[in-house]
């Protein structure tokens, strides 16, 4: 539906971003002209969003690796080859450089390894003592970079002529940037231990399946001579499947390159031809394939977004809010489409379910409701259940649209409406692919409109949710559709068990029904007080005997006088609690702020407060009851008795 950016710096560019595994997970990369950053892919509670960012070693030009069992550790690049391995938990910062040496004022060909600014990271998933790291060589470590190894030859075209002090011819370069000859990009299989894939950034592609003991050239044929390999994605759907993306700017050629094989690079096929959806002068700098559903690929060019969903047969722009801006990296974590850019931050698209699932049976004619992604039950982001549908032919805005959310009891226990009076409960579609939440909770309090306290409001936010699965029930109009969702529990929050959920749920729709009814009663109050000053009224002024008038305002004051043991009406602000007695929704809305608001099995104090607002709220209820079952009849006797209609006529005189 739309990108979120995860960082708004303007002056920000970003090269390669890493994911971790952490929940929320979390992003890295270098940032130029800055340091590394690593920000959380949602909201997290805290005094300023700046608070969650951090550094992670390294420099402006980082690769980051995160180590995949301990996200606390963390490698981070710089220029001239230094690496630096962070440990979060422990405040340790070791510099584990292969070889330390700075290039500038030197002669490439001097080197006796050649790192680019950006060089690759990676940290073996299968055992992550193991790290790799690419100059024009690939080295290996496997104790925590204490001692390198060198495990592949020069795996670039070695080309003298570039081999001279970079930069020229006013200025050098000073920090790595235009090394060249150097490795550029370096995968290990997510099928294979061992199998390495590794691209320069002087057009060759090759590949190593016994942890590096020897090499096989696998470059394309067709990819340009001195072409730059900047992204290898390796499919997680077939072992020897994988795409490469080539950019070749550097000698005027701006076309898009994407080659994609299936066995190992023996044979390769060109994903683009200029004709195909990628225009002839997008260049490519990433590419990647949907680890749910094989052939969707998503490709980030100089200019943007693109995605296929038939293995780059076809390829359509997928940039809706993202602006035209260099797509340097991409990776697809937990369903989602997450972007470093040169320039505009991190971006990322919330849920790719409805992409997994678009075929050809689904068009923008017919109604269509998404089987949306699993949940979780959490105190971070929204935590909402983002749910898509497809609006078809015949829908006006006059059209029914109703959600209802079911419990796996077949309890109905939300409800939203394209008329509902209130927001909290109103779901608006339109044509095409609509997007609406349920925002993971039971139905609110139902409160009278002008209810002012500090801590509860109308409309309020309803019970949580038991973690669970719940069924969907979509009507647009005669059409319905129906799906299944599951809610997760916060993986964090190991102590809290499936009862205590239940239970805090249970105690919390036992509040909110109290409240509902309390309120329920007011309005009760409300109307017949206002009835009875009505008649009052217009029956003394057309002659009808002062008694009713003065049985009325008895019978007024006595509602009132419950009323105002239920609610709190001479405050007209939050804060006018302090000057005005806090009342029984006051009191009783600040436990159901208490209770609803949690994530756990009630307290004590909670049961302890509850059982002495019952015993209040009780007596309250006799009182109402006393006056609803006795005052109220004695007032209708005298309507009786004095003979007064129920609708009375200004001027008519008494007969």
């Amino acid at each position: 539906e739309t990108w979120t950016s995860q960082l708004n710096q303007p002056t920000s560019e970003f090269y390669r971003v890493t994911v971790d595994n952490q929940f929320p997970y979390r992003l890295y990369a270098g940032q130029q002209d800055n340091s590394t950053i690593s920000v959380p892919s949602q909201p997290i509670r805290g005094l300023t969003p700046y608070e969650n960012w951090f550094s992670v070693g390294g420099s402006e030009s980082a690769d980051v690796a995160v180590h995949p069992e301990n996200p606390n550790i963390v490698w981070a690049g710089s220029y001239s080859g230094e690496i630096s391995v962070v440990n979060r938990a422990t405040g340790q910062i070791r510099e584990v450089t292969a070889y330390p040496h700075y290039t500038e004022g030197t002669e490439q060909r001097a080197l006796k390894y050649r790192w680019q600014w950006n060089f690759p990271i990676v940290i073996s998933k299968f055992n992550p003592d193991v790290v790799y790291m690419g100059s024009n060589y690939v080295h290996r470590t496997t104790n925590q970079g204490q001692d390198w190894e060198m495990i592949s030859p020069d795996l670039t075209r070695q080309l003298d002529q570039y081999h001279g002090i970079p930069g020229g011819p006013i200025q050098h370069d000073a920090t790595g940037v235009e090394v060249y000859s150097s490795i550029f990009a370096l995968e290990e299989s997510p099928h294979q231990e061992g199998e390495l894939w590794a691209g320069s950034d002087d057009g060759l592609v090759h590949i190593s399946r016994d942890g590096g003991q020897s090499w096989n050239n696998i470059t394309p044929s067709g990819m340009p001579e001195e072409g730059t390999v900047n992204k290898i994605e390796l499919s997680s759907h077939a072992p020897g499947r994988a795409l490469v993306a080539v950019y070749n700017y550097r000698y005027d050629d701006f076309r898009p390159y994407i080659f994609l094989t299936d066995d190992y690079g023996k044979n390769w096929k060109l994903l683009t031809d200029g004709k195909n959806g990628i225009p002839e002068n997008h260049f490519v700098r990433a590419i990647a394939e949907d680890p749910d559903r094989k052939g969707l690929l998503y490709a980030g060019t100089e200019f943007g977004m693109y995605l296929s969903f038939d293995e780059g047969k076809h390829w359509q722009p997928f940039q809706l809010n993202l602006p035209h801006v260099p797509v340097t990296d991409i990776e697809v974590h937990e369903k989602d489409l997450v972007l470093s850019t040169q320039g505009r931050a991190f971006w990322i698209v919330d849920d790719l379910t409805p992409l997994h699932q678009l075929n050809d049976k689904i068009t923008l004619g017919k109604h269509h409701f998404f089987q949306p992604r699993p949940v979780f039950r959490t105190d971070i982001g929204s935590a909402r259940a983002n749910l898509r549908a497809v609006v078809g032919e015949g829908f006006a805005n006059d059209t029914p649209v109703s959600l209802r959310v079911i419990d796996q009891e077949g309890n109905i226990i939300r409800t939203y409406t394209s008329d509902a009076d209130k927001r909290i409960n109103k779901i608006s579609l339109h044509k095409g692919v609509s997007t609406f939440e349920w925002d993971l909770r039971h139905q609110g309090p139902v409160l009278v409109d002008n209810l002012v306290t500090m801590v509860i409001r109308n409309p309020s936010p309803g019970p949580r949710a038991v973690p669970g699965v719940y069924t969907l029930e979509l009507q647009i109009g005669d059409w319905s559709g129906r799906q299944t969702i599951e809610i997760k529990a916060d993986p964090r929050w190991t102590d809290v068990s499936q009862a205590d959920y239940e239970a805090q749920l249970e105690r919390s729709l036992e509040i909110r029904d109290v409240l509902t009814d309390a309120h329920q009663r007011i309005a009760n109050l409300r109307s017949i007080r206002s009835q009875i000053e009505m008649l009052a009224d217009m029956a003394t002024a057309v002659g009808y005997s002062d008694e009713l008038m003065e049985r009325a305002k008895s019978l007024s004051v006595q509602l009132t006088a419950v009323e105002d043991q239920l609610i709190q009406n001479k405050a007209e602000a939050s804060q006018d609690n302090i000057n005005y007695p806090r009342v029984f929704s006051n009191r009783m809305g600040r436990l159901y702020s208490v209770v609803a608001g949690d994530h756990n099995r009630p307290t004590g104090g909670v049961e302890e407060r509850r059982a002495d607002l019952e015993e209040v709220y009780q007596d309250i209820v006799q009182q109402y009851e006393e006056v609803m079952n006795k005052q109220v009849p004695g007032f209708n006797a005298l309507l009786e008795k004095e003979n007064v209609p129920r609708l009375i006529v200004p001027g008519k005189q008494k007969p």
